[in-house]
């Protein structure tokens, strides 16, 4: 038997979420942990993530140590090389998640709270310096991979017209305008409930990353699409979420990520379109309010970003956008100079 991770129904303020050692027994040091972020109201997502990263580290450490303690200066070091000596390798933002995790489960049991000057913490997870100039420092804790910058390439308009003309139910042509008119998460979009759909007032409230609600407008297109789904495909059913299965065993039942991945994964070999993912939409939404000239303030509330910088990696300018602009640009400025005589 191997490590593994289960879920199980908890009290409130603990992980759903728990990390089973070879023996079959909870691994303690990993899920106090887990019940800690539980008690900070992360979503039970974040926390399946959460487990099964630090599931990764703890097979390598359980070959490597007999049980949990302070890593030592080389530890992190070594599980980047183990890492990098799979095959294939891990991504390298990958790498980075599973790293940055292990540094906060380590600082959770081994400081620097309550830790005194002889504490494990500043003799095994933090190395000396020799003049003691600056107390301890972090043993090579600030290691990271260098992540290649992403490149975000939304889809051409042809592509998705022939994607969208794959789809001949409302439920799914609905889904692909919250996706590509709406710029919404799949996550987002799956998680929908019928009381979120404002009609009056042309409104769809979104429950976001960290449980943050935003409200967006909702295009004519979408809203109808929603009615007549709503009303005439949508199976009786006492669930509050919007999507559901339309036929078979879960006929009734919240759609299911695997659901949306396998209505995806068929209307690309149909479409032959096979670039077209529910993350390509969420970009070529992006690209297209950059060029419809949509602020970057408005961009970071309609696709729900926190930080200036993530929304701009959702921003990507095509050569042909370049060429665009410089021509505007140097239009202008030609029309300014006067030709000589």
């Amino acid at each position: 038997m191997n490590w593994s991770v289960t879920e199980n129904t908890t009290e409130p303020g603990r992980s759903p979420w728990r990390v089973l050692d070879p023996t079959g027994q909870p691994a303690a040091w990993i899920n106090e942990f887990l019940d800690a972020q539980a008690l900070r109201a992360l979503s039970p997502l974040t926390l399946r993530m959460y487990a099964f990263q630090l599931l990764h580290f703890a097979r390598w450490w359980s070959d490597r140590e007999p049980a949990w303690s302070a890593p030592g200066p080389t530890a992190i070091a070594d599980y980047i090389r183990f890492q990098l000596s799979q095959q294939p390798p891990p991504a390298a933002v990958t790498i980075n998640a599973r790293l940055e995790l292990v540094r906060r489960l380590c600082h959770f049991h081994f400081g620097p709270q309550g830790s005194g000057e002889d504490s494990r913490l500043r003799r095994r997870y933090w190395r000396r310096i020799e003049s003691n100039f600056g107390g301890p420092r972090a043993a090579q804790s600030n290691l990271r991979l260098r992540e290649p910058r992403p490149v975000i390439v939304p889809l051409p308009a042809e592509d998705v017209a022939r994607f969208w003309a794959s789809f001949h139910r409302c439920r799914d042509l609905a889904l692909v305008a919250l996706l590509l008119l709406h710029g919404l998460r799949s996550r987002e979009v799956l998680s929908l409930r019928i009381a979120d759909i404002w009609f009056s007032q042309a409104q769809i409230r979104v429950q976001g990353k960290g449980r943050r609600q935003r409200i967006l407008p909702a295009h004519p297109k979408t809203l109808r699409l929603l009615d007549v789904y709503l009303r005439s495909e949508r199976p009786a059913t006492a669930s509050p979420f919007v999507f559901v299965a339309l036929q078979g065993k879960t006929r009734g039942l919240p759609m299911t990520p695997a659901g949306l991945r396998s209505l995806f994964r068929s209307h690309r070999r149909s479409s032959q379109v096979p670039n077209a993912n529910p993350h390509r939409f969420r970009h070529t939404f992006g690209a297209d309010m950059v060029r419809a000239g949509v602020s970057i303030p408005a961009l970071m509330h309609l696709l729900g970003h926190t930080h200036v910088h993530t929304t701009m990696r959702y921003v990507s300018l095509s050569l042909a956008d370049v060429w665009r602009e410089f021509e505007r640009a140097a239009g202008s400025m030609l029309a300014a100079v006067r030709e000589p005589s």
